[in-house]
């Protein structure tokens, strides 16, 4: 499963296990750059492992094409958007 800029995945190991994120940037096949809004900003994104997030069908939509067309996303709208994936 290919991941995109956007995509909500959770974190299986590291002290975050369990948290939700949004992939902010792909660095390259094996690593991403994700973000909470909260303890991780959208400012100072984590590198993280591919084979360390158990990857979702959600996509946040709104910044998902933020982030296609380079526009800057602030914190609040990350953790907005984790908010409403919510089940």
């Amino acid at each position: 499963m290919d991941i995109v800029p956007g995509q909500v995945v959770y974190s299986k190991a590291g002290r975050d296990a369990g948290k939700k994120f949004i992939v902010m940037d792909i660095v390259d096949k094996m690593f991403v750059m994700i973000s909470d809004g909260d303890l991780r900003k959208v400012e100072k994104p984590k590198k993280k492992k591919i084979k360390h997030l158990e990857i979702t069908e959600d996509i946040a939509g709104q910044i998902s094409e933020k982030l296609k067309n380079k526009i800057r996303i602030g914190n609040i709208e990350v953790r907005n958007a984790l908010k409403s994936l919510e089940i």
